[in-house]
């Protein structure tokens, strides 16, 4: 990276995939100001390096996946004037840093409040059978928006996601009930969940990255489009991105996957 100092996070890079993970387990792995300008230098890094084709995210420690912004910092942007801060959301969201490349995320533990700025924008979720869904701002008589907003346009449906939103820390979402929603993916055992995330991204990035890319950037811009809109996009970019593709090498092939 151009950017090597970094602490609230680790980042590597090995055969096309790139893993990042939160590093602060000592505060549940919540992010400050410094891990939120670290993130948001991954994915510069993650966007430009063409080298990169799939991340992982993950978190450090077993406690906590992530619980959203560190409450004992507290929102360190509210000395700017009103219409010059910014929500961190939009430097922690891959999709918001304009990343089609996929992202595959890791969680075991607890993910609460605005870890949801992480989750909502990851293409792949999986979760360790006990990581558990919640939303704190209620229970601190906060106003709750822009994580469930984001989990709506993730294709939550809206009572699961208003139950999330107001119950606050009295109730936890399960990963059974996260999967059953279509947040998470798959439930994988804990000892086996950061090497299924990889090997999913190793899968994907053997693929052809523009023809991989293209369908990312085509789905998730698909979401903010009119329905005919979208198509005609998708049809641009899969006349774009189609150029030099085609069959598979017979020894890229592989057994389709079950799950």
């Amino acid at each position: 990276m151009s950017q090597p100092d970094l602490s609230t996070v680790l980042f590597e890079v090995d055969d096309h995939v790139a893993t990042l993970t939160l590093n602060r387990p000592d505060r549940m792995n919540s992010f400050n100001e410094q891990m939120v300008s670290e993130i948001d230098q991954v994915w510069r890094e993650v966007r430009t390096n063409a080298d990169i084709r799939c991340v992982v995210l993950r978190a450090a420690g077993d406690r906590a996946f992530c619980t959203g912004m560190d409450i004992r910092e507290g929102p360190w942007w509210s000395d700017l004037p009103v219409f010059s801060q910014e929500d961190p959301g939009a430097l922690l969201g891959p999709k918001s840093q304009r990343v089609w490349k996929p992202v595959i995320t890791a969680v075991q533990g607890i993910a609460a409040g605005g870890a949801m700025y992480l989750l909502n924008e990851s293409d792949i979720i999986i979760a360790a059978p006990e990581a558990t869904f919640f939303d704190p701002h209620a229970s601190g008589g906060m106003v709750s928006a822009l994580e469930p907003i984001g989990m709506l346009h993730r294709g939550i449906p809206l009572g699961e996601v208003m139950r999330w939103a107001l119950l606050g820390n009295e109730e936890r979402m399960t990963a059974e009930t996260a999967q059953r929603i279509g947040l998470v993916t798959e439930i994988v055992e804990r000892d086996r969940l950061w090497a299924h995330a990889a090997q999913l991204a190793a899968e994907i990035a053997a693929r052809r990255p523009d023809g991989i890319q293209g369908t990312v950037r085509a789905i998730w811009e698909s979401l903010d489009q009119m329905p005919s809109h979208a198509k005609r996009t998708g049809l641009s970019y899969a006349q774009l991105g189609n150029k030099g593709g085609g069959p598979q090498h017979p020894a890229e092939r592989r057994a389709p996957r079950l799950r």
